[in-house]
């Protein structure tokens, strides 16, 4: 990982050019206030920074980047493509982009540009190579901001054009194509490249108010990896405009929808970005674990490397139907979930709340009252305070993790292209369940993609692993093999990387791995269930389960079956399955089990490998750890209103927050947070 901090950088958005030179004297005595050391700028600056096709005018930048050093301020300086400006949009038409219904938009919001638009590339690097020229030297720029939350879909002429020949590279003959697509269903065999059109509200999809509901599931799957690479090669564009001119830099973006971002290939973005950055904004009623799991995410996109947290708001949100404020400690409690999980910033959207448009009334530092004499500006300088004193402690530290479940962008957009068996399969619930099982109760849980090394772990989960690409089988039959276990579900193996079903039974390539085949699978209305029957205790699993969504009825050949269906025609068949392959094991779950079977299912699998909990905590009380070469670093967060007693064990350790040494049983006050110091082991820091 490139790193060119020296401690968790704290700070956020900052958008100078919106207000007169005696504000921003206030905002610089207001920084120290709060111990601010980094702000982004020029995310939207675009129109002010090029205000015709000719004219460059960077003079406000300076003014600010000089400022804000003096101060001691650093700079993550954005590239200000992430909206056109109008001029652009009145010249060079080709920059707007259209919608699925074959509107073209005029200019206005932001993410607004066409990706394959030849104006906005050619604009978007200049202006990026432009900004590394001027500010290559500057003692405030310490990292890159490329763009901001890419993630819009165009459905114009240039990205059907480009769209023919991202699949003329990835096809090479119109053969392979059609055999992929399954043209031959409803007469749409292609004879010229020219023949195919985008997939859209004009062509294959159906109904616009699902858009994953689409006529050839293997066409929009391709759209959807087409239309994630068309804005990596835009982010690549400016990337390589910044590094031709300064090598060493250190570049990136933000990504969004709390990391979970369904338009995006993150694992494949993730090879192409210096250092992943995150904006997360969950909202006040959404589950904790929601949240670990997406920081959980952004730590496995670089194979465990820390990560910035780049957005999240000081206090409310503004886009909500509803935008309740954060409780006094929340934030501050969140902002160390993030750390804990891997962040090594901490940053808001915004400093500064802004006078009008749109988010005129979200969160920030500094209220529009502009003074410190607020509740949410005494909050943030006293995570600022601590942020300063933890100083380099934290930076590099790793999380071990024995466990990991398999994530894989294509298998999300493949599943949910599907026109079968049921709507309520989503695959974001189904990786979420499987992880609240290990974040209940306190086990490390690593997030992978199908390149993942899978070595390190002693037990991999694949909930749902509907697309099966090419030699995973056999990569997972190797990890089996030499010992691992392995767990996958109904609805797994179906199809390969084109989306067409495997041939000879489900679950296809993983049949012989599983040594079952399924012959049926029911889905379920909501408020129908099935039930889970332990045929014997297995540790703490025992008994009857509730389960539903769907039930895979399935044939054991050779996997012994340890649970079976309690109810309905298919009563007695297998539930659950265990097949003994080389020195290892593979479970298969064949439905959707009740989140108590999943509990006592994962706490068995990891008894028996000896993967143990960090902490037994009360619920509502989350514990992870990260290493580095300082130590071991427990953190112990408090997600209750009331206050928890937690047993941290017989050795004293060391709290950094207060300096107190703890021993047994402590009390954490509500949204109270303990970040515990204790030596490392052998072999505990992961070089991965």
């Amino acid at each position: 990982m490139k790193r060119k901090w020296s401690k968790i950088v704290y700070g956020g958005d900052y958008n100078p050019e919106q207000w007169p030179r005696e504000i921003r004297d206030q905002d610089m005595r207001l920084f120290k206030l709060a111990d601010i050391d980094i702000v982004t700028l020029n995310v939207f600056s675009w129109a002010l920074n090029q205000p015709d096709e000719q004219t460059y005018r960077f003079e406000w930048l300076d003014e600010v980047m000089d400022e804000l050093h003096r101060n001691g301020v650093a700079v993550c300086l954005g590239t200000s493509t992430a909206a056109h400006p109008a001029w652009m949009a009145l010249q060079y038409p080709d920059v707007l982009t259209v919608d699925p219904e074959g509107r073209k938009k005029k200019f206005g919001r932001r993410h607004n540009s066409c990706p394959n638009s030849p104006t906005f590339r050619k604009y978007s690097a200049l202006m990026a190579g432009k900004l590394a020229e001027r500010y290559k030297n500057h003692p405030a720029l310490l990292l890159w901001h490329v763009n901001n939350e890419y993630g819009w879909r165009c459905y114009c002429d240039n990205c059907e054009r480009a769209f023919r020949l991202w699949l003329e590279k990835r096809y090479g003959t119109l053969d392979a194509l059609n055999d992929a697509w399954y043209t031959r269903f409803w007469g749409h065999t292609f004879y010229s490249w020219e023949e195919i059109v985008l997939p859209s509200l004009l062509s294959e999809h159906i109904d616009a108010a699902n858009p994953d509901k689409t006529a050839f599931q293997g066409i929009s799957l391709d759209y959807a990896r087409f239309a994630s690479d068309s804005l990596l090669e835009c982010y690549m564009l400016e990337r390589d405009a910044i590094k031709a001119v300064i090598p060493d830099a250190v570049v990136t973006t933000n990504f969004q929808g709390n990391g979970a971002y369904k338009p995006l290939d993150y694992f494949k973005w993730a090879k192409e970005i210096d250092v992943i950055a995150l904006d997360s904004y969950p909202t006040n009623d959404m589950p904790m674990s929601q949240i670990a799991m997406r920081h959980d995410l952004m730590r496995g996109l670089k194979n465990g490397d820390p990560f910035l947290l780049m957005e999240q708001s000081p206090s409310v949100l503004n886009w909500k139907d509803v935008n309740p404020l954060k409780r006094p400690g929340v934030m501050r409690l969140w902002s160390y979930q993030s750390i804990a999980r891997g962040a090594e910033s901490i940053m808001f959207f915004q400093m500064r709340r802004n006078a009008g448009a749109f988010e005129k009334f979200h969160g920030a530092i500094i209220d529009h009252a502009g003074h410190e004499h607020t509740r949410v500006f005494r909050e943030v300088a006293e995570l600022g305070g601590e942020l300063k004193r933890l100083g380099d402690t934290l930076l590099d530290a790793r999380t071990t993790s024995r466990a990991a479940i398999v994530f894989d962008w294509d298998n999300w957009w493949a599943l949910e292209y599907s026109s079968g068996p049921t709507v309520a399969l989503k695959y974001l619930d189904q990786i979420q369940r499987y992880y609240d099982a290990f974040y209940d109760r306190n086990i490390p849980v690593d997030l992978i993609g199908v390149d993942s090394d899978l070595s390190a772990y002693d037990l991999v989960l694949a909930p749902v692993l509907y697309m099966v690409k090419p030699s995973y089988a056999a990569k997972l039959e190797n990890y089996v093999r030499g010992g691992g276990t392995f767990v996958t579900t109904f609805f797994s193996g179906i199809v390969g990387e084109s989306d067409l079903v495997a041939l000879g039974g489900y679950p296809g390539e993983l049949r012989k791995l599983l040594g079952l085949w399924a012959e049926e699978l029911d889905a379920l209305f909501p408020d129908q269930h099935n039930s889970i029957v332990m045929k014997e205790s297995l540790g703490s699993v025992s008994g009857s389960y509730s389960c539903g969504l769907l039930c895979d009825l399935i044939h054991s050949e050779g996997a012994e079956v340890l649970a079976e269906y309690g109810d309905d025609f298919y009563r007695g068949r297998p539930a659950l399955t265990r097949n003994r392959f080389g020195q290892g094991e593979a479970w298969y779950i064949a439905s959707s089990p009740e989140q108590r079977f999943l509990s006592d299912f994962v706490a068995e699998l990891c008894r028996r490998k000896g993967i143990n909990p960090l902490l037994d905590t009360p619920r509502g009380v989350e514990a992870t750890q990260r290493v580095n070469a300082n130590g071991r670093f427990t953190f112990v967060l408090n997600h209750r209103d009331d206050e928890a007693q937690v047993d941290i064990g017989v050795a004293a350790c060391t709290d950094l927050l207060s300096g107190s040494t703890l021993t047994g049983t402590v009390v954490l006050p509500p949204k109270g947070v303990l970040i515990l110091q204790g030596a490392t082991q052998e072999g505990e820091i992961d070089e991965r």
